[in-house]
């Protein structure tokens, strides 16, 4: 067999119908390839940005490993931000990037590079095939190591000559492989049965592994107030449960000070906490008995100590753990009548005040986020990418099915159309919508084209406030010079303000503009019927106007 039909012999046998890329010259030989393999279909994007975005939601809703084809080192430079994002996110990807020809590398031909060294740092691992008979076990490698807790992006460069060599390589079987059991939890769930006020911090690798039935059996078994870790991207907890408490927020001093009511804390599948903005302190107060579950051994115990640290299988540790406590906890449900209590009281707070606050547009972001979510149809996806209208939208969301919510921990901007066109291709049955800010979406806008070439009927909702708004609140509340003036510096996207009614039909997508928080419900909840993809600009107020 030769190496390019060893390539695609192993990506039909990992599970790989769709293959995200953007060609070069390095890309030839895959492409020519694949007019003979009809099985295999190429997506096309017109930025290696989209591209590595859309293999990541892809990935994320099929729950499979995903392939990328990134041409050399440009290529592989502008897909950085994305593989970062999957790094951070947890998302199995394999990267196939093209290489030049190796009998004129010495002369360092234009296009060549160091793709191993420029993706290093943005992988799980990156590595470059240097003979056509390593190639297959490289890229069963490759496949494996993607999808290994905690699973990521994996790229393998190829040089093009390879690929085109007259060479009878070996394709090795995929090699089916065993996770860990369930870890032994009864000692663990003795701890958690005797505290007087437990705590649950639903991590994101808990809707990763499909454990969210099992957590919620192990916090109702407690009686436990559950809070999703801070910038959650996913659903591991229904957030429409009486028990959940909403999101923490990103900054250590903030997860200290909720934490500290509790006297024993589960945390399941968190990757740390990840702070964003810095306060002095530790995350977790003194005293605090914790019990950290995940299937990755590094993450237990590594920013904090904790009493009992269980390494195996999330839904089956979990599972376990909920049996030992059942009956354990006679507390358990007079507690959770009383969190439920005062958890629906704050929601209907918020829910109050976001009604309250519905008007034309400019909309407040508060009308604007609860408008989306109160549109939003019955087994909708969102995908997130609005940073200050996104706290909002975490606030007023109501969302039990897993899946249902996806947003990136890894923070490059201009994923969030590219991801929302791959969730939409791997679940085409859920209606999809994608919340963005106007800045996000200005770095990932090529996305809006492969929306369009392949018809995926996807909602764009862009909250269009014309300014980087989550900037000027950070140094509002820092002080210094731009809060006490007024003034900040490169901060706003206008003038001219940016037209997307204009932008929309460019990329072929039709656009409309909601003239209220109102209409923005009605457009939304419209999405349930689109046959191609649309464009709903929701003009908010900017900096300060809400407050």
């Amino acid at each position: 067999m030769r190496p390019i039909e060893a390539l695609l012999e192993i990506a039909r046998d990992e599970g790989v119908t769709r293959i995200f890329g953007n060609p070069g010259t390095t890309e030839l030989p895959l492409m020519d390839a694949l007019v003979s393999a009809p099985d295999l279909r190429y997506v096309l994007g017109l930025q290696e940005g989209s591209v590595v975005a859309m293999a990541d939601g892809y990935a994320r809703a099929s729950r499979r490993t995903s392939m990328v084809s990134l041409h050399i080192a440009a290529g592989v430079a502008n897909g950085l931000i994305g593989m970062l994002n999957a790094l951070r996110s947890r998302t199995p990807m394999v990267i196939v990037a093209g290489q030049q020809d190796r009998r004129h590398l010495l002369q360092d031909p234009m296009l060549s590079g160091d793709l191993v060294g420029l993706a290093s740092a943005a992988t799980k691992q990156a590595v470059e095939v240097q003979h056509a008979r390593d190639l297959p076990v490289v890229l069963r490698r490759a496949f494996a190591l993607a999808a290994r807790p905690p699973a990521g992006p994996v790229l393998v460069s190829v040089p093009m000559d390879l690929l085109e060599e007259d060479a009878d390589v070996a394709v090795p079987a995929r090699s089916p492989v065993t996770g860990p059991g369930a870890a032994e939890a009864g000692d663990a769930a003795a701890l958690l049965a005797r505290a007087e006020h437990p705590v649950i911090i639903a991590g994101d690798g808990v809707g990763r592994a499909g454990a969210v039935a099992e957590l919620v059996a192990v916090a109702e078994r407690l009686g436990a107030a559950v809070h999703h870790q801070p910038m959650n991207d996913g659903i591991a907890f229904p957030t429409g449960h009486p028990l959940y408490a909403g999101m923490l927020a990103p900054r250590n001093a903030a997860v200290r000070e909720t934490l500290a009511g509790y006297d024993a804390a589960l945390i399941a599948g968190c990757h740390a906490f990840m702070p964003h903005h810095y306060t002095p302190g530790p995350a977790v107060p003194d005293g605090l008995a914790i019990v950290q579950v995940d299937e990755d051994p590094a993450e237990l115990g590594r920013n904090f100590a904790v009493r009992y640290g269980l390494t195996g299988d999330l839904a089956g540790t979990l599972r376990a753990l909920a049996g030992h406590l059942d009956g354990l906890v006679p507390p358990a449900r007079e507690r959770a009548e009383r969190l439920g209590a005062r958890h629906a009281r704050a929601r209907r707070e918020v829910e109050e005040t976001a009604r309250a606050a519905y008007g034309p547009s400019p909309m407040d972001p508060r009308a604007a986020a609860h408008a989306v979510a109160a549109g939003l149809p019955d087994e909708a996806v969102v995908v997130e990418e609005a940073i200050t209208v996104g706290l909002r939208l975490r606030a007023v969301l109501r969302q039990n099915i897993p899946g249902s919510y996806v947003h990136t921990v890894g923070g490059g901007l201009g994923w969030g159309i590219g991801a929302a066109v791959g969730t939409r291709m791997a679940d085409p049955d859920r209606p999809v919508v994608a919340v963005l800010g106007d800045g996000c979406a200005m770095f990932g806008l090529q996305g809006l084209w492969s929306a369009a070439r392949y018809e995926v009927p996807v909602a764009f909702v862009v909250m269009n406030n014309g300014e980087y708004r989550t900037l000027k609140d950070t140094l509002d509340q820092g002080g210094g010079a731009s809060a006490e003036h007024g003034r900040y510096v490169g901060m706003d996207l206008a003038p001219p303000a940016l037209d997307w009614q204009s932008a929309a039909p460019l990329f072929g997508i039709d656009a409309v503009r909601a003239g209220s928080a109102d209409e923005l419900r009605d457009a939304v909840a419209s999405v349930k019927d689109l046959a191609a993809p649309l464009l709903i600009e929701a003009p908010v107020t900017g900096h300060g106007a809400d407050r």
